[in-house]
């Protein structure tokens, strides 16, 4: 065991706070992504999807909250996110969806070449190429996002009704 010092939540920065114009840069691009999808054909809720396989790769509380919520709100079902982890071993997720959970992936950990294109392989059998570049554009987001709350320790509070 490593002594590592950990310091408190309450002592963290919060950088989205702390450089504000960087967070606002990072929304539009979010924005942009957000709306890349919507123009490729992606739904909102596949949008949820990339969001949340990417937050649970990644170990990132906040955004795992928030971006559940959001799922629910368009409708996706808790028996879909609660298997979201094991995507690959079920029948509950579209060749598109599946697709675009493969790309998020290999987004979030670009290093696997062999996973890469796999994943890219998967991409062009099932998604056009616009929807292949968002797809990737709303895992590069959500990635960035993740870094800001997690260095920042967002908290996740609790939710009344959930």
């Amino acid at each position: 065991m490593s002594d590592v010092t950990v310091v408190p939540a309450e002592r963290r920065v919060f950088i989205d706070k702390q450089n504000p114009t960087a967070y606002k840069a990072l929304l539009a691009a979010a924005e942009a992504a957000r709306a890349a999808a919507a123009d490729a054909g992606l739904d909102r809720r596949l949008v949820e999807l990339v969001n949340l396989r990417v937050s649970q790769l990644n170990g990132c509380a906040y955004c795992l909250n928030v971006h559940t919520r959001a799922a629910l709100r368009e409708g996706e079902t808790t028996q879909r996110l609660g298997v979201l982890p094991a995507w690959r071993d079920t029948e509950l997720f579209t060749a598109r969806e599946r697709a675009a959970l493969a790309l998020a992936e290999a987004t979030t950990d670009p290093a696997d070449a062999v996973v890469q294109e796999a994943a890219y392989a998967l991409a062009r059998e099932a998604l056009t190429e616009e929807e292949i570049s968002a797809a990737i554009w709303v895992a590069i987001a959500i990635n960035s996002f993740n870094r800001v709350s997690i260095m920042s320790k967002h908290p996740v509070r609790p939710t009344p009704g959930l």
